[in-house]
């Protein structure tokens, strides 16, 4: 009677299957980003390990968590094992609960969301080599494809040149970002 009563385990919980799109049938897919492998907290929250441009990131869809692979502008990016490993410690300790998915903006707010970041990113020391990974950490907010943000990135060069210069190269087309005027 003893053995029985500590051979007794919990029931192991499932991890919720994710929810499709009603007029799909499919699970969510951002576009714009691959989303490599998903985790659960304990209250079920979703913690997506994709890739953006290239590099894993991490992003918790109930606490807004990211880890990302910057660090003060020097890049060292995640691997996948290092981004799952974040991701399963953030699961395990997170008790965020779970939120909608983030709806698609449509493409005003995508445009209007772009340029508050390329605004935001503006150096006053130095001009910057603007990349597509440095918009990789809003990329579940834009949701929008590298072609996309790269044709908007050139309309922005075109409106506000003080803001972002284009320059075209043997490797395909850069942007530079203009510092800012002196105060």
């Amino acid at each position: 009677m003893a053995l029985t009563l500590f051979a007794r385990r919990p029931e192991p919980v499932e991890t919720p299957a994710p929810e499709p799109w009603p007029e799909t049938g499919e699970t969510w897919k951002p576009e714009g980003v691959t989303v490599v492998e998903r985790y659960y907290n304990l209250a079920n929250a979703v913690v997506l390990v994709f890739l953006a441009s290239g590099y894993h990131l991490v992003s918790c869809l109930g606490c807004h968590y990211q880890a990302t692979a910057y660090r003060k502008r020097d890049i060292s990016p995640l691997t996948l094992e290092q981004a799952a490993e974040l991701a399963n410690a953030h699961a395990a300790d997170c008790r965020a609960l779970p939120r909608e998915i983030p709806a698609r903006r449509d493409d005003e707010a995508a445009l209007d969301l772009l340029r508050t970041l390329v605004r935001g990113l503006r150096c006053r020391d130095e001009g910057l080599r603007l990349c597509l990974y440095h918009l990789d950490t809003h990329r579940l907010s834009l949701q929008r494809t590298n072609e996309w943000i790269v044709g908007e990135l050139e309309r922005l060069a075109d409106d506000e040149p003080a803001v972002l210069k284009v320059s075209v190269t043997q490797w395909g087309t850069e942007f530079y970002l203009q510092k800012l005027p002196e105060s």
